[in-house]
């Protein structure tokens, strides 16, 4: 496994899902894992797990949509770790089912400020202590829906396009700065949230087929089979690896 040894490392909506399997991989590759979380129980819950299997990391209540609490998570950050913050991960996301007909403005709303705004705000915090030390790794949390359209999923859709193009452009901004800006995009994902879906069905097994009918290796993935490209992404070996729209997908646009 790449090494993360010593870096200081925030992870967004790392109480569940994706967001809990890469703040477990940073802290088990030897990273100092801020778990932030809107979510009290579930980022207290990720922290424990992680202390008990011996690795290090601390709670922080944030709610990624207030640019406030976004820069008083990285100020904290910065103040107890001697202005360092290694990594960043932009993970905190939400979803919608809906065309733009069915997709009400407060809808919309809510998936641009929490998928698209929460990353905006805790990069632009960041960014100078990066800066001014030449060097970081920002990874932002996409979707195959950042590549290609999805059926009923508009909002979600429009909203991690927009992830990706926030990834390419600060890419593009900081390529001499030293610090790296990627994007991974997964595709299905079988998380507690998939799991809960599933389970509204009159026939979960049916519906988990139509699932997993468009990915060439006919299922989802596992949470840890992200969290390793993060660690990756995170580590010094991906020095020559920024801009990119980091896709895993069990072949799901191989043929789009």
């Amino acid at each position: 496994m790449f090494s993360l040894q010593n870096k200081i490392t925030i992870v967004t909506g790392a109480g569940s899902g994706i967001g809990a399997a890469i703040a477990e991989a940073f802290a088990s590759s030897g990273a100092m894992v801020y778990v932030a979380e809107y979510n009290e129980v579930g980022g207290k819950e990720t922290v424990a797990k992680i202390e008990k299997s011996g690795g290090v990391a601390k709670f922080a209540l944030v709610d990624v949509t207030n640019e406030t609490e976004c820069q008083a998570l990285i100020k904290r950050v910065l103040e107890e770790n001697g202005g360092r913050c290694d990594v960043l991960v932009n993970n905190a996301g939400v979803g919608h089912v809906g065309t733009i007909l069915t997709t009400e403005p407060a809808d919309l709303d809510r998936l641009w400020r929490v998928n698209f705004l929460g990353a905006y705000h805790l990069s632009r915090a960041v960014l100078p202590a990066m800066l001014e030390r030449k060097t970081g790794s920002i990874i932002n949390l996409g979707s195959i829906a950042a590549i290609t359209g999805m059926e009923s999923r508009f909002a979600y859709t429009v909203t991690k396009h927009a992830v990706l193009g926030l990834t390419r452009s600060m890419a593009m901004d900081l390529g001499s700065s030293g610090v790296r800006v990627n994007c991974i995009c997964p595709g299905r994902v079988q998380t507690p949230f998939v799991d809960a879906r599933l389970r509204e069905y009159a026939d979960p097994q049916e519906y988990l087929q139509q699932m997993v009918a468009p990915h060439t290796l006919k299922r989802m993935a596992q949470p840890s089979e992200i969290a390793g490209a993060a660690v990756y992404l995170a580590s010094d070996e991906s020095a020559f690896v920024t801009g990119s729209a980091f896709v895993i997908d069990g072949g799901y646009t191989a043929g789009k």
